[in-house]
């Protein structure tokens, strides 16, 4: 029997009657370990610093404060006062989305979504009638203050999310800038998946006496995730990549998020995969918003079982059921491993990751990746094309550090609009938290 949805767990948290109602309606049970810790001091205006993994629940964490504390403060005409930068499309996109979920019960408090890649006369128009709660991505977001649409002047409240993503994106500069012309009477909610050395700095740079808020410690991995590791040549990856995807039970009962290194090397593995009888989708950077949004939605209904992403994009992939992450390509830096296995077993769920190492990847990535996890990776070496030189094992003892991350150019950001805004009577026209897009004034 499933467990009941449980709002009395919320209430002592301290949050009104609206949240707890759409909260109820969401069948959400018990408030998870980030929820429970930053939800009672960000309503406390206490200034937070968290550090949480996907999937566990962050984006409540910082969105059920924020709502509560800006209806209470909204007044009669429109002004941002609240902000929520956060590096991708997609993850702007699910954040709207969240936002009007949770604030549906809310009568006067009104948001928007802005990012990059799409025209921006829609976005204007949202602004030009107003919002109290704005979620952007750093490009757009600075583009639209330096031409006068946006006004930092009454943010009373401010989000950083996925701050070590917009570190490895090249947006630090970009996110300093926009710091620069926040109110300094603010609060603050900065979260993180990881906290290397250049995201504990900003995050000393921006917060005061923050609350430290952490529910597993920085660059560990799920226990329910099971982690193999297969040798081999990198010609024979792809047809590696088919035949496991088959022997571990096949398109239809799998739900496959495989990683790529690069944009042109994610189309011509959901090509080879689509070639073989194995339905998959590329999404990355270069791909039109549609076709993102499309891949993600197949994705998502189990009728593209297999989606090929490159990590940017993959960083605002939220989808619950993903059976197996597959790193086609080990990543470059040793916490983004994390980062793309986090991806499944969510929701106490348990998860397969499998990597493939060629002999260019074993000198630096694997060793810095098992250093990082402080174990070894299990190697399986009896399989279909295995390489004839397996990777040795890792010196965990080593005093070399693994490579931190950092900017390694600058993604794109962006995303999909969130849900209509609402109409209605009461303050400005009326209208529940929703989308300022498709109303009228």
């Amino acid at each position: 029997m499933s467990e009941k949805p449980n709002p009395e767990a919320f209430e002592k948290l301290g949050l009104h009657a609206p949240l707890l109602r759409a909260i109820a309606q969401a069948g959400y049970q018990q408030p998870t370990p980030i929820q429970a810790q930053a939800i009672p001091p960000a309503l406390a205006g206490r200034d937070i610093v968290g550090c949480a993994q996907t999937g566990t629940g962050k984006t409540a964490a910082f969105s059920l404060p924020l709502l509560q504390r800006i209806d209470a403060a909204a007044e009669d005409e429109p002004a941002i006062r609240a902000l929520i930068v956060t590096p991708t499309r997609e993850l702007a996109a699910q954040i709207g989305a969240s936002i009007e979920t949770y604030g549906k019960q809310l009568d006067d408090i009104w948001h928007t979504v802005i990012f990059g890649g799409v025209n921006e006369k829609k976005q204007i128009r949202d602004l030009q009638r107003g919002v109290d709660i704005l979620v952007a991505t750093p490009g757009r977001l600075l583009d639209l203050a330096g031409r006068g649409h946006i006004s930092f002047k009454s943010i009373e409240i401010f989000v950083l999310d996925e701050a070590d993503r917009m570190l490895d994106m090249g947006f630090l500069p970009d996110v300093k800038r926009i710091v620069a012309q926040l109110p300094k009477e603010r609060q603050t909610l900065f979260f993180s998946a990881t906290m290397p050395a250049e995201i504990e700095a900003l995050a000393k740079s921006m917060l005061r006496d923050p609350v430290a808020v952490s529910v597993t410690p920085p660059s560990t991995v799920a226990e329910r995730i099971e982690q193999r590791l297969y040798c081999v040549d990198k010609a024979d990856k792809r047809k590696l990549l088919a035949h496991l995807i088959e022997s571990e039970g096949g398109p239809s009962a799998t739900q496959t998020l495989v990683f790529s290194r690069t944009k042109h090397g994610a189309n011509r593995i959901a090509k080879y995969l689509d070639q073989q009888g194995i339905k998959a989708a590329a999404i990355h950077g270069n791909k039109s918003q549609n076709a993102r949004t499309r891949a993600l939605d197949g994705f998502r209904d189990g009728s593209t079982p297999v989606l090929v992403a490159t990590d940017i994009a993959a960083r605002g992939i939220d989808v619950e059921g993903v059976t197996h992450v597959i790193n086609f390509d080990l990543p470059d830096v040793p916490e983004t491993y994390v980062h793309r296995i986090g991806r499944t077993a969510r929701a106490k769920a348990s998860g397969i990751a499998l990597s493939f190492c060629d002999a260019a990847e074993e000198g630096d990535n694997l060793v810095d990746i098992e250093r990082l996890l402080g174990e070894h990776i299990e190697r399986v070496e009896d399989h279909a094309f295995a390489s004839k030189r397996p990777a040795a094992l890792t010196d965990l003892n080593s005093r070399s550090k693994p490579r931190s991350s950092g900017g390694k150019g600058r993604g794109k950001g962006g995303g999909k609009k969130s849900g209509s805004r609402r109409g209605g009577g009461g303050r400005r026209g009326g209208g529940r938290s929703g989308s300022a897009n498709r109303s009228s004034r």
